[in-house]
């Protein structure tokens, strides 16, 4: 978790940093400067230089690719917070010793720590994972998907084809701006709930205190 907040403020930094960039470079990017996600108030927003000027299209596009799979793990992730701090679980037992799944701790607690889901457990969770990424969470050539992060492969719908071009535009957005900003929530959450080891213990709307 040290490493996580070290990163985090290393990242923030460089948001700061005077980049010096050559005219060329900024003439190359500018080939992205239309693509979804550029808006204000902070348009093409590249504070770490991932796109240094030489990068094609489809670097940029495994980077897209990686930003909303990320993006859409970590709206999961903080919709569980909010759920699991309600007092929201599954019922029954989660073993056959009779732990049921309300017995164990939220939030990072529930991994790691004296209180710790089993490591059988865990690991369950983990090939449940690996298997969805393998079967489901990519994206088949051919089937129909029309951008990148499209995983409906053909059998997918709930009405998307029924959308107009700028209603679909619209929700690409969303969905992207929802993603990017849970993934500062769940950082976020983490980070509080190790510095209430020390001490502070924050009260956050939706969520309540972190302890």
């Amino acid at each position: 978790m040290k490493s996580v907040i070290v990163a985090s403020l290393i990242a923030s930094a460089a948001a700061f940093a005077p980049v010096a960039q050559k005219s060329s470079t900024s003439t190359s990017l500018a080939a992205f400067e239309d693509e979804l996600g550029v808006q204000p108030p902070l348009g093409f927003f590249d504070p770490l230089g991932l796109l240094n000027g030489d990068d094609d299209q489809e670097y940029f596009n495994r980077l897209r690719y990686t930003e909303i799979k990320h993006g859409r793990i970590c709206q999961l992730a903080f919709l569980g917070q909010v759920v699991t701090r309600a007092g929201i679980h599954l019922p029954g037992n989660i073993d056959y010793s009779g732990d049921s799944f309300d017995s164990f701790p939220n939030g990072l607690a529930a991994v790691r720590g004296g209180d710790a889901i089993p490591f059988a457990g865990v690991g369950q969770i983990i090939c449940f994972i690996g298997f969805l990424e393998v079967a489901f969470m990519k994206d088949v050539p051919g089937t129909g998907n029309e951008f990148v992060g499209d995983f409906r492969n053909g059998y997918i719908d709930f009405g998307w084809d029924d959308f107009d071009e700028e209603t679909k535009l619209q929700k690409r957005a969303i969905e992207l701006n929802n993603g990017r900003a849970a993934m500062l929530g769940i950082l976020g959450l983490m980070v509080h709930e190790q510095i209430a080891k020390i001490g502070y213990v924050a009260d956050l709307p939706l969520i309540g205190a972190l302890k």
